[in-house]
């Protein structure tokens, strides 16, 4: 199916309009909202697609080629599947559909600490080629119990998180009162009847769960009450002493997400980090930071060095292209492909992802750009 394209969803504004109609309302806000007023959610794409590229037209010009090397893996494009928590709640088993996507398109997939499905469902349907994305525990043990089960899954690749330090004030979840499951209000009832395709769904998949951090918490604690335990048990700030500590007990690729500036992206790489993922959390934590592609223009210095990637704002393959010629050397998409899943069900994570690669080539045979690397040729400076 990695080749699958529904002709009435060509594009990801499409996608999500069709996902709002399908998804029960605290659902879809989740998905698609930011922190306070959402300026920083909006901002990350507008400033993006104020980027412009340069084509040629008169040059010789053989084929577009997206296969992209990076931590030793040769992958069919430049970008892959973001972390995302709460999959399951958004749209049922949809981290299981688009860990499959992404392994039939041959895309990382990155498993977040709160996702919906376990470390050992995720390397079951990708044969252990997936990233995890590690919420850094309050206590050593249990940081080293979830390090020990995503190496012995096969996963080579971690991902630390810088940006979320404390818990975001976003308005829409904060009345829509948001937890998983969901609070049983009048409100999200209703919002449940009226969207019968996502609630027998979710009658059919069960209730969502933190899988990955089902075994740690502790016997007869209610699953309503994980965001205490979660509190509890978690640190959100990350120190340069517990970034070491990681560095020395992960033998495989470290990266850290969430760095947006040149001070910080220094840290990383004394502290021989692998890769850092450029990204502001998609606009949900902090609404009058930067853009990721504002911060990505200040981290060129840093290539070479340290691999440089980028996630927040991108909605189209164009969009990748353009974070691409701004020196982004892979990217990754959270929101797009969720949309996807919640207009199409499980066979939206190949159609996203279809999309996404047939756009990315149309720009690159458009402006000649032949290599996925050679798209900062193409930037026309401001």
């Amino acid at each position: 199916m990695a080749d699958y394209f529904n002709s009435n969803y060509p594009s990801v504004d499409a996608l999500r309009i069709k996902a709002k109609e399908r998804m029960p309302k605290f659902a879809f806000e989740y998905l698609d909202g930011g922190c306070f007023s959402e300026i920083n959610l909006q901002r990350n794409t507008q400033e993006i697609r104020d980027v412009q590229l340069q084509p040629y037209y008169l040059r010789d010009y053989d084929s577009a080629n997206m296969k992209t090397e990076l931590f030793g893996e040769t992958y069919d494009a430049p970008f892959g599947m973001s972390p995302i928590g709460l999959q399951g709640l958004m749209w049922p088993k949809s981290c299981e559909i688009l860990a499959q996507a992404s392994v039939d398109h041959n895309i990382p997939f990155v498993l977040s600490t709160v996702g919906t499905a376990s470390i050992e469902t995720v390397s079951d349907i990708t044969d252990g080629k997936f990233w995890f994305q590690l919420y850094h525990p309050a206590e050593n043990e249990l940081r080293d119990k979830l390090l020990s089960r995503a190496w012995d899954a096969g996963c080579r690749t971690l991902v630390i998180l810088a940006d979320t330090p404390t818990f975001a004030y976003r308005p829409k979840e904060i009345k829509n009162g948001l937890s998983i499951p969901p609070r049983m209000t009048a409100d999200n009832i209703l919002q449940m009847c009226t969207h019968p395709t996502w609630s027998l769904s979710q009658l059919m998949s069960g209730s969502p769960e933190f899988k990955t951090m089902k075994s740690y918490i502790p016997k007869g604690l209610n699953m309503k009450h994980l965001a205490q335990f979660m509190d509890k048990n978690f640190s959100g700030r990350l120190t340069q002493d517990k970034i070491k500590a990681l560095r020395d007990s992960w033998k495989g690729n470290l990266v850290i997400k969430g760095i947006v500036n040149p001070e910080e992206a220094d840290i990383a790489v004394k502290l021989g980090l692998d890769g850092l993922i450029v990204s502001n959390h998609g606009g949900r934590q902090l609404d009058s930071g930067q853009s990721t592609i504002a911060a990505l223009k200040t981290l060129q210095e840093y290539k070479g060095k340290i691999k440089i990637m980028m996630d927040g704002g991108l909605r189209s393959g164009a969009d990748i292209a353009n974070s691409l010629a701004s020196g982004a050397e892979f990217t990754f998409l959270g929101r797009a492909p969720m949309y996807g899943v919640g207009a199409l069900g499980s066979k939206g994570g190949d159609h996203t992802f279809t999309m996404l690669k047939q756009q990315l080539q149309q720009v690159m045979q458009q402006v000649a750009c032949e290599q996925v690397q050679d798209f900062t040729n193409h930037l026309i400076s401001e």
